[in-house]
């Protein structure tokens, strides 16, 4: 008796797949250098933890020193280069800047790579 192989389904059709014709190609170009700059941009392992602490809401860059056990510079060089991209959001309150994700592409980004590499065990 012989075991049937398992064949995966194929993977989805990314929606920025290029069309037959050029017309769709032209289009894809500019969505295609977006994501390449915050491809990036997220790469960075610093700038990443950053983003994540964020994703529960804003906070100071004394709190993100703190969560990160970093320091000022290092954390503001990291927050300027995500600020620069319009990932993060700045709010100063007197002497103190509050950074916020800008919009929910980096919260949604965050969920899928928590999906794919920090899978819940269950409990």
């Amino acid at each position: 008796m012989t075991v049937p192989q398992y064949h995966p389904p194929a993977p989805p059709t990314p929606r920025c797949a290029p069309n037959e014709d050029e017309t769709g190609s032209a289009r894809m170009a500019p969505n295609a250098a977006r994501a390449s700059t915050f491809l990036k941009a997220i790469s960075h392992e610093g700038r990443l933890a950053i983003l994540c602490h964020l994703a529960s809401g804003e906070k100071s860059v004394a709190e993100l020193e703190h969560l990160l056990s970093a320091r000022q510079p290092t954390v503001s060089q990291q927050l300027a280069k995500l600020k620069h991209e319009g990932l993060v959001t700045p709010r100063r309150d007197g002497k103190t800047i509050y950074y916020r994700l800008a919009d929910n592409r980096s919260l949604r980004m965050l969920a899928g790579l928590s999906a794919l590499f920090c899978p819940r065990t269950p409990g």
